[in-house]
């Protein structure tokens, strides 16, 4: 591990600690960050930092498991939502953490807005997350009786058209 860990006082290697220990790897970079930024640390190295810790306490971490994507599972939360579900949307994201990951949507209709249904990282042991998200997706647009809007399947593209944009195209 680098020497930024020992720079941290014993209170922030704490919560740091904490927050890995829960998969919570978002807040323990910043945490890192902060502390530290004023003594020329950057971003990446505050990641690698965290990610030194996950080594460190790998046996330990309760990992968050992935959101499912069986049918059963999204259409409850399909149906938890506050409107009536026009489509079904898969659409890519990134982070400095996860790299590019995509989000299953539902787009709704009365009221107009979206639910967030699932997020698809990239896994080892799974598919890569535009094929889960494209079978899951689809799969519950088929349940729904509802379209599938996958922009860019083939393509990390977080600014490619959304479904609202092509089914309702503007005069």
């Amino acid at each position: 591990m680098s020497g930024w860990w020992a720079c941290l006082e014993e209170r922030t290697r704490r919560e740091v600690d904490a927050d890995v220990l829960r998969d919570r790897r978002v807040p323990a970079i910043r945490s890192v960050w902060n502390a530290l930024r004023p003594l020329g640390l950057g971003l990446a190295e505050a990641e690698r930092v965290v990610q030194a810790r996950y080594e460190a306490l790998a046996d330990q971490v309760r990992r968050t498991p992935p959101d499912p994507l069986d049918v059963p599972s999204l259409a409850a939360r399909a149906a938890a939502l506050p409107g009536r579900v026009a489509a079904i949307e898969a659409l890519w994201d990134g982070d400095t953490v996860h790299d590019w990951f995509v989000l299953l949507l539902a787009v709704l209709e009365d009221p107009d807005g979206e639910g967030h249904l699932a997020t698809v990282y990239h896994r080892r042991d799974a598919s890569p997350p535009r094929t889960a998200a494209a079978e899951a997706g689809r799969a519950l647009a088929d349940h729904l009786g509802v379209p599938f809007h996958f922009p860019s399947p083939n393509v990390p593209d977080d600014r490619a058209p959304r479904w609202r944009a092509v089914a309702r195209p503007t005069d």
